[in-house]
């Protein structure tokens, strides 16, 4: 693919006016050397939420095509910058053979999908396509949000659109610290995990938590969380092959765990803590994964990590974003800060939490043929 067909471009002011949109869409058609866009991924922060609509309106104008998909966010970014709690939009432009369809889809595709909190369903995420995307809300979940595709905004709080003319690989970096190998669940009842092994729960967590953890006056069981294996549990941590299980409650009486999702017996458990050198680390290995797996330079990339893991878990920086940008210089990047990223794990759609799903794309040249 000509590498001037797909740009992005950003527009930011002191309020959320329409031109805003209509700015990043001309500044990404400035940068891809096209007059009109076939198709427009437009993000815009959480201050155009409650009337989008002037905003694809200005973005329609600007690129000549109706054919826009995206949403509001808590922030938003691009190979660029990344913009949290200030008006802005974020636009990516696509022409020569690379478009979004919203009308038409099928099993093969990769499909940009978006939902706001209260909408996502488990039946919408279980399709045979390949999802990737982010939940459009903050990370309480709150506040206004709205999806868009086809340049209308969706009331039924989803979005889904395919992207044609590409092959993309997706990738997704959970970034936690393992603490233990994987364990097997032993003994369960409902939410709580009694046993691991042949030892309760809490006991086998408390001994897993570094000396420093272990000695503060209260466990920080927020930084805590189960990872849940699939497959062969002694390289299922390496391949990233396991699902986060939130902790809701560390029971004293009986040595329990509570999790927010059930487990049964003979799963695999380990215990994982976030942190950021970990997430840094797994974050490269994805990126170096992702690319492997495509089989070719990638002409654009998309970029959902979760609200509670960018530049305020990095310490004012997403790292995230800098490695994908560092290790693909002048590569197109687009995306938002959510409250749930959607990506692949174990053949399926999954939503995930304090992570960030990446997807990479490179023109299907035998279709351009």
């Amino acid at each position: 693919m000509d590498s001037h067909r797909i740009a992005t471009g950003l527009g930011r002011g002191p309020r959320a006016q329409p031109e805003l949109a209509a700015a990043a869409v001309s500044r990404a058609l400035a940068r891809a050397r096209l007059e009109n866009a076939r198709s427009v991924i437009l993000f815009l922060t959480h201050h155009f939420a409650d009337n989008p609509t002037p905003a694809l309106r200005a973005a329609a104008r600007a690129a000549g095509c109706t054919q826009i998909a995206g949403c509001t966010a808590a922030g938003l970014l691009t190979d660029e910058e990344w913009i949290i709690d200030a008006p802005a939009a974020a636009a990516m432009v696509f022409g020569g053979a690379a478009l979004l369809d919203h009308v038409q889809k099928n099993d093969e595709d990769v499909l940009l999908s978006l939902a706001t909190p209260g909408d996502l369903a488990a039946d919408w995420l279980d399709v045979g396509s390949r999802r990737v995307g982010a939940v459009a809300g903050d990370v309480l979940g709150r506040g206004p949000f709205r999806v868009w595709s086809g340049g209308q905004v969706r009331r039924e709080g989803r979005a889904e659109v395919a992207l044609r003319g590409l092959i993309g690989n997706l990738g997704a970096s959970q970034g936690v610290r393992a603490l233990t190998s994987p364990i097997e669940v032993a003994e369960v009842h409902d939410y709580d995990v009694l046993k691991l092994g042949h030892y309760p729960a809490l006991n086998v967590l408390v001994q897993a938590l570094p000396i420093g953890v272990r000695e503060m006056e209260r466990i920080p069981l927020h930084l805590i969380m189960g990872g849940v294996t699939f497959g062969d549990p002694a390289t299922a941590i390496k391949d990233g092959r396991y699902r986060l299980n939130h902790i809701v409650a560390a029971n004293m009486s009986d040595q329990s765990i509570t999790f927010a999702q059930r487990l049964t017996r003979g799963e695999r458990l380990f215990w994982a803590m976030r942190d950021t050198l970990a997430a840094e680390r797994d974050m490269r290995a994805t990126i170096d994964r992702t690319a492997l797996g495509l089989k070719a330079p990638p002409d654009f990339g998309l970029l959902f990590p979760c609200t509670g893991r960018g530049p305020h878990f990095y310490g004012d920086t997403d790292r995230d974003l800098d490695l994908l940008t560092h290790r693909f210089p002048g590569l197109p990047v687009i995306g938002i800060y959510g409250n749930g990223e959607i990506g692949p794990l174990d053949e399926a759609n999954h939503l995930y939490q304090y992570s960030a799903v990446l997807g990479l794309f490179r023109a299907n040249t035998r279709n351009a043929a």
